[in-house]
């Protein structure tokens, strides 16, 4: 574990370091990247369909309403109706808060089939550019692997670079579920990599998923690799504030209110996603059990009792995560706060050894994924310390797979 010096002069330096790394983002990026995020006109659509249609001679409620809400309506149709409005709307049904998660699944299938026809419209389309008709196919074939038999996506937004959330697992009979928060550069194009596929969601969640089942085989569990924010573009000006990570967290916690069943719920944060469940903390569901992050940058507080939750904190970082250079501070609303590894923010510091950089925390055979499974199905007591001690293990003992009241 590295250790800073956090004396009155340092943290000077790196006040001025942040300065200086900001004015060098405006000066190539321009204030113009805080100002990129576009309304999602496809999903906005339906969603305005939705508002003005009915069904049995009945409106439809309001998109917006509060889940058990809309779980009730949804409850009160028959499987010939569901069809219908996931057909008709959807858009509007496959990313509803409250709509039950099989729905979501056959509504965002039809969704995408729809955006792979626009694509593939787009890449023959002589009126685009070279570079257009290329990122209309690298749509398109992204879109036709989403389409693979079997796979459960939660929500879907086609606008812009994309929002996504996939599932793996049954998020209905699950006695524990995990929630993956990734960083920066997340979008439709790199949910899913072939080359390094531990450090996209979709791999981060697989891996986690598969070793949760090796530490617990006989806990029923589900993972969310939970794309559906606008995440920051590279390590720019959007990186270095918490503007994403706001609009993000409204977009978490109202998935969070929606699980079904009342299984405990654990967070997974890696980098500028430990940002996002951060600022988000204080209004997630008392079913969130634990907040753990990896590779973070801060959480934009000084100590992990300011995060407002009665959530375990934990964190994590690799000797070798560049991470560590960063400044762990906040100055006029740049920079992202205390260092969630050092002794004085108060969570929780577990062993990352063989995570292998930023991007490896979720690689199989690696301390830090075992300590992630370990979290996700409740066996506390089998998690490595970074101290090698069991100063991460203070005050807990036993498995537990019950929620919180």
């Amino acid at each position: 574990m590295t250790s800073f010096d956090t004396s009155p002069q340092l943290n000077v330096w790196r006040a001025l370091l942040a300065l200086a790394v900001v004015f060098v983002m405006l000066a190539t990026t321009g204030w113009t990247a805080l100002h990129t995020h576009r309304e999602s006109s496809a999903l906005q659509a339906s969603l305005d369909k939705w508002e003005h249609g009915r069904i049995h001679g009945l409106r439809l409620p309001d998109p917006d309403a509060a889940p058990a809400r809309l779980g009730r309506f949804f409850a009160s149709l028959t499987p010939h109706d569901h069809d219908r409005l996931a057909h008709r709307y959807a858009l509007a049904v496959g990313n509803m808060n409250g709509a039950p998660a099989s729905l979501r699944y056959r509504a965002n299938r039809i969704a995408l089939e729809q955006a792979r026809k626009v694509e593939r419209t787009r890449m023959h389309d002589s009126r685009i550019s070279p570079a257009g008709r290329q990122d209309a196919g690298s749509r398109m074939h992204r879109y036709e692997s989403l389409l693979t038999p079997g796979r459960q996506i939660l929500a879907f937004d086609p606008e812009g670079s994309g929002r996504i959330a996939e599932v793996f697992g049954d998020l209905d009979s699950a006695r524990r579920i995990s929630v993956v928060v990734p960083g920066v550069d997340t979008d439709l194009l790199t949910f899913q990599r072939t080359y390094r596929p531990y450090s996209a969601p979709v791999g981060m969640a697989k891996a986690l998923y598969a070793a949760e089942r090796t530490a617990s085989p006989s806990t029923p569990t589900a993972v969310i690799a939970w794309a559906d924010y606008t995440s920051p573009n590279g390590l720019g000006v959007d990186a270095a504030t918490g503007l994403r990570a706001g609009e993000g967290a409204v977009r978490l916690n109202a998935l969070l209110r929606a699980l079904p069943g009342r299984a405990p719920v654990s967070m997974f944060c890696h980098s500028y996603g430990s940002v996002l469940c951060g600022v988000a903390a204080h209004g997630m569901p008392r079913r969130v059990s634990d907040i753990a992050v990896a590779a973070s940058p801060g959480m934009r507080v000084t100590k992990a009792s300011h995060l407002g939750t009665t959530a375990r904190v934990w964190a994590m970082r690799d000797v070798s995560d560049w991470v560590q250079d960063v400044p762990y501070l906040e100055l006029g609303g740049l920079g992202h706060g205390a260092d969630p590894v050092g002794s004085g923010f108060g969570a929780r510091v577990l062993s990352a050894r063989d995570a292998q950089g930023h991007s490896g925390y979720f690689q199989p055979g690696t301390d830090s994924l075992r300590n992630l499974a370990d979290i996700g199905v409740g066996a506390y007591e089998a998690v490595t310390c970074a101290r090698e001690d069991d100063a991460c293990r203070s005050g807990l003992s036993g498995t537990t797979t019950a929620g919180r009241a």
